[in-house]
């Protein structure tokens, strides 16, 4: 009997680690000819072509999508888990964003922000294609919240099914064309980038900021998860410490998967332990698992704002709370595949300034998608909270209907 081998597939995470440094490392081998890196650095400009033209395409097939599914639910309790999802996200955010921008001074300081931008001056792709989205960020912006509110509206007129069933199917051929092409592609892609920033030097003033970073975001992410917890606790009469130990299998599941949704079955097994009513959690967990984004807005902001004081670009309040507002929403379509929340908050990088398909773009996915794990592991722990909180409502909903259907009958 002959033993078959079965060939072993690195994740993703460890192909970007891998791409990581051996663009570091192969950045400092000065013997190899410059024109050598430009066919990796042309290879990425080409790839970031094809980014820049599928981000439109993105914005419109998931953001219709997110709105029309999300205006669709039982009533109160959609109303309640939208509005409690989307303050958790937003909250996490401005934390994240106020502790980022007093304490990353702290080790981004003068000396490392003027070698970044002395040493920025990159190598130029052989050549590049002119391949021209067919609508800008904005347009896309602007046609995707207008349709998707107006499919939502036709729908609750009991019409709309085509034109929903239409983008639909259109959002899950971006799902396939992101799990097919650009996120296998991500590794030479960051591979290219990375030659590009250790051949001008830039890569080691960027990598001794940003482990600090990750260390601070991690921070935040477990201290918001149990203040959550503590709160969901206090409101239900329910022990924090022990809802927080009912929920290490889901933390560690999503760990491993870097996906909300692959988590959602073990999500649910933890909400059971935590006395959540079955009806609850069948319909809180799995809507929360798209639409409560606290770990990865957490990540998002704190990389951002990172970026931001090292190049010496604006980082007001004013700016980053429209940032943050507009990544609450737009993340909720977020494909449930590793780096979704990323690749969902691209196009609205201009916002702050921020190419989505140049060098800091580039750089923002590669950081984020290293450390996709734990946002995601931070995002289905918080799904479990809010349930938590809404089953009570729910439970004194019913007290209080049974309360005035007893007066009603007396």
């Amino acid at each position: 009997m002959v033993a078959k081998l079965k060939k072993a597939h690195m994740g993703l995470v460890p192909k970007l680690i891998l791409a990581i440094i051996l663009g570091i490392l192969v950045g400092q081998l000065t013997f190899i000819p410059e024109v050598i890196f430009q066919i990796f650095i042309t290879a990425s400009s080409l790839f970031s072509s094809l980014l820049s033209f599928i981000i439109p395409l993105m914005i419109i097939g998931y953001v219709i999508k997110g709105i029309s599914d999300l205006t669709q639910g039982a009533g109160k309790l959609l109303g309640i888990n939208l509005l409690l999802a989307y303050s958790s996200t937003l909250i996490g955010g401005f934390i994240a964003y106020f502790v980022s921008s007093n304490l990353f001074p702290l080790f981004i300081d003068a000396s490392i922000t003027e070698n970044v931008q002395e040493e920025i001056a990159a190598l130029e792709p052989l050549f590049t294609i002119p391949l021209e989205p067919l609508l800008d960020v904005t347009s896309a912006i602007v046609f995707a919240f207008l349709f998707g509110v107006f499919i939502s509206w036709l729908r609750s007129e009991g019409r709309g099914e085509i034109m929903y069933g239409f983008f639909t199917e259109f959002s899950e051929i971006i799902t396939k064309i992101l799990n097919t092409l650009i996120i296998p592609l991500l590794p030479f892609y960051i591979f290219g980038n990375f030659i590009n920033l250790s051949y001008t030097g830039t890569v080691f003033s960027i990598l001794s900021v940003f482990w600090r970073v990750f260390i601070v975001v991690l921070g935040m992410q477990l201290l918001l998860v149990s203040l959550m917890f503590v709160i969901a606790g206090l409101y239900a009469r329910k022990s924090p410490l022990t809802m927080l130990k009912n929920q290490i299998p889901g933390y560690l599941t999503a760990l491993g998967t870097q996906s909300s949704a692959a988590t959602i079955p073990v999500n649910l097994e933890c909400a059971k332990k935590n006395g959540v009513s079955e009806e609850i959690r069948d319909f809180v967990i799995p809507l929360s698992a798209t639409i409560h984004l606290l770990g990865s807005i957490v990540t998002v902001t704190s990389c951002v704002t990172a970026v931001l004081l090292m190049f010496d670009m604006p980082h007001g309040f004013g700016m980053m709370a429209g940032f943050i507002a507009t990544l609450g929403i737009a993340m909720v379509a977020a494909p449930g595949a590793p780096g979704g929340a990323i690749m969902s908050a691209l196009p609205f990088m201009p916002i702050v300034g921020i190419d989505p398909t140049g060098t800091l773009g580039n750089l923002l996915i590669t950081l984020y998608i290293t450390q996709d794990s734990f946002g995601t592991a931070a995002n289905v722990s918080g799904d479990n909270a809010l349930a938590v909180i809404i089953d009570k409502f729910y439970a004194k909903q019913i007290v209080k209907a049974n309360a005035n259907v007893k007066k009603e009958t007396v």
